[in-house]
């Protein structure tokens, strides 16, 4: 069992808190802790920022934290684009050969369905329209199309959805080893398998912001709970597994935090804080 991350002495020392989303930061209802907001701004005023680190798109996490753009960061598609105080600083685009190549390889699969994450919409088949309602939780701006393989926009992530939750499942079967020779691939949760270009994840996207901030990654804070949180963990100084991660997660981590439903991310935050005064 990992030590509790009160026994981290180095609180003060923390100059970046990069979090993931769903199972993490947002409750098993989709909830953020009350007065993240404040919170936010709080770690900004301490000279702290906090990122936002997610396999979602930056049009959606921007439309979760109104009005504090400016205030935060944004560690989109898993750390294929990153945004600093509203500006795009980095990004790395699949070459659309690369992406008509995996949508192909997905539909003769058969078992998941292709939902292409452009930087500005997500593109899905029309014939995937029943799963609407879930899309729209991750992706605020969606284009149906009534064929895929006729899309040339600019893509920072593949990803496939699996309605029965068997991501995980046919990762181990067939895109671990179909792809990773090529591209980051991971589990984000159950329900889906994402693809990036190699070297992108949510570690080096940890990196890249902690180098254009001129902070050094020991002194930035991470909070995870899968496998797409891995390389984040692995990479900051300060790596904290929320308690209702699955187990195999820990050899990732340093120190436990409380779970999503308990606030876990709100009180490391609240316990920087405190040190920061």
């Amino acid at each position: 069992m990992l030590p509790s991350y009160e026994n981290d002495r180095d609180l003060a020392r923390i100059k970046v808190i990069a979090s993931d989303m769903d199972c993490t930061l947002l409750d098993d209802e989709g909830h953020m802790p009350a007065d993240m907001p404040r919170r936010i701004r709080a770690l900004n005023d301490a000279g702290i920022l906090f990122c936002a680190a997610s396999g979602r798109p930056s049009y959606t996490l921007s439309e979760m934290f109104p009005g504090l753009e400016r205030e935060m960061a944004f560690m989109s598609d898993n750390g294929a684009a990153i945004f600093y105080r509203g500006e795009l600083v980095f990004k790395d685009l699949i070459d659309v050969d690369a992406y008509q190549e995996l949508i192909r390889f997905t539909l003769a699969d058969g078992r998941g369905m292709p939902t292409v994450c452009g930087i500005d919409a997500c593109y899905i088949r029309s014939c995937d329209k029943a799963y609407d309602a879930t899309f729209r939780t991750f992706y605020k701006k969606i284009v149906y199309m009534d064929d895929l393989t006729e899309l040339t926009a600019d893509v920072d992530k593949y990803t496939v959805f699996f309605p029965e939750n068997d991501g995980e499942e046919v990762f181990a079967e067939t895109y671990r080893d179909a792809w990773s020779d090529r591209y980051s691939v991971t589990n984000a949760g159950k329900m889906w398998i994402d693809v990036m270009n190699k070297g992108v994840d949510k570690g080096s996207g940890l990196t890249r912001l902690c180098a254009h901030l001129g902070v050094d990654v020991a002194d930035a804070c991470a909070l995870g709970d899968t496998y797409n949180d891995v390389q984040m963990l692995e990479t900051a100084g300060h790596s904290y597994l929320v308690a209702n991660a699955e187990e195999h997660m820990e050899g990732h981590a340093k120190w436990r935090a409380p779970s999503n439903n308990d606030g876990g991310v709100a009180q490391v935050i609240d316990a920087v804080l405190a040190e920061a005064r």
